[in-house]
């Protein structure tokens, strides 16, 4: 399962080159699903590769 978390932090990493989204728009860019995309998030955050920010309800994701 770890293998399969890096391998999505890798289809988010690739989404967020583009500039910032919201975890919505991450989500249709990777077809992830909720708990595929928040662990991703999630590992990519906990090595300091994202900065994740709530704004106006939704999260707002950027590359470091």
């Amino acid at each position: 399962m770890v293998v399969k978390f890096g391998e999505n932090a890798g289809l988010v990493w690739n989404a967020l080159n583009a500039g910032k989204k919201t975890a919505k728009e991450i989500k249709k860019a990777t077809k992830l699903t909720d708990k595929m995309l928040y662990a991703a998030l999630g590992w990519l955050a906990r090595e300091g590769k994202v900065s994740i920010e709530e704004v106006d309800g939704e999260l707002v994701v950027v590359l470091i």
